[in-house]
């Protein structure tokens, strides 16, 4: 594990890299956004490829609009409709940023800000941050860390934890893009995926649930056998919540990833608005482990609030194999 300064933000806030190895991964993670920066493993004949998308150096990263590539989201990950909800009889307003809606925490989350790092054990780095009362119209002064672990097979687990004074809503989730490929290597919508989901949580024509579950089974959202993934995902699967969550499998490297959480759902995106600066359409899958999106306005679906005296955790795990 090592540790070194790669620069500052734009109101001189120093930002540092953390570097952890083992087991045959490497990882490279920033403290500014709580950025997985690069993820390297072997493939089936050992050749080592870093397989998240991002950029190689900080001022990447600060001109980023919002891909969100590799960074840690929230206060709410993914979509809050009408970019309002109302929580014990109040209405918080929050910050309209994708159409009419709330997106991945405001327009300053969780993802552009500078959090504080230290070591978690011999292969871990713990990051917190006091988010106040009112940041991006959340109600509640919370109180958050993301522990990044690499476990004894090489195994990325991330670690969430969260305690507030105020009713709130709390949702993180980590927002890696994968390319098994290695990044850079040409689109990934030829990887093979599995979903453990029997429905999803379909959409209106601003992206936000329509409240229903609907079954997967006779269309293109039926990833219960893998199968090559195509372009145009942008959507919540209800996870099952048997074994693991999910399998990437890149046929030509052999590489593969298997996603496991305690979450209720999974955000499956292929990356169809990206520019070609630097990545073009379908060149990473994210894989983003969440409660659904807009639970806050929907009282059926898992609740995500959060009150004093509780506790929130949560935990996902992306391990690494080849075959």
């Amino acid at each position: 594990m090592n540790t070194e300064r790669v620069g500052a933000t734009g109101e001189g806030t120093p930002v540092h890299r953390w570097t952890l190895e083992r087991a045959g991964t490497r990882l490279r993670l920033l403290t500014y956004g709580g950025i997985v920066q690069s993820v390297e493993i072997p493939d089936r004949n050992g050749t080592v490829a870093n397989v998240a998308l991002g950029f190689p150096d900080l001022p990447g990263y600060l001109g980023a609009g919002g891909p969100y590539f590799g960074a840690l989201v929230g206060r709410y990950a993914n979509r809050i409709g009408g970019a309002a909800f109302t929580l014990d009889g109040r209405t918080y307003r929050l910050a309209p940023n994708d159409g009419p809606n709330s997106l991945h925490g405001g327009e300053r989350g969780f993802d552009r800000r500078v959090w504080d790092a230290e070591p978690a054990g011999d292969h871990g780095v713990r990051l917190s941050r006091i988010s106040p009362d009112g940041e991006e119209g959340f109600p509640g002064r919370l109180d958050i860390s993301a522990t990044y672990t690499l476990d004894a097979d090489g195994a990325l687990r991330i670690d969430y934890r969260a305690v507030t004074d105020a009713p709130t809503h709390v949702n993180p989730t980590n927002h890696t893009y994968w390319n098994l490929g290695g990044a850079g290597s040409g689109p990934a919508t030829g990887h093979e995926l599995r979903i453990a989901a029997g429905h999803i949580t379909p959409v209106g024509d601003t992206a936000v649930p329509t409240g229903e579950l609907t079954p997967v089974e006779g269309t293109r959202f039926d990833f219960r056998a893998p199968r090559p993934v195509g372009s145009g995902y942008d959507h919540n699967f209800v996870l099952d919540g048997t074994g693991p969550a999910a399998e990437l499998y890149d046929p030509v490297s052999g590489r593969v990833l298997t996603v496991t959480t305690t979450e209720p759902g999974m955000q499956l995106y292929t990356g169809d608005h990206f520019d070609g600066e630097p990545y073009g359409p379908g060149d990473g899958i994210a894989l983003e482990t969440q409660h659904f999106p807009d639970s806050p306005n929907r009282p059926a679906f898992p609740s995500t609030v959060l009150r004093p005296g509780e506790v929130f955790t949560s935990a996902t795990t992306f391990g690494f194999s080849v075959r």
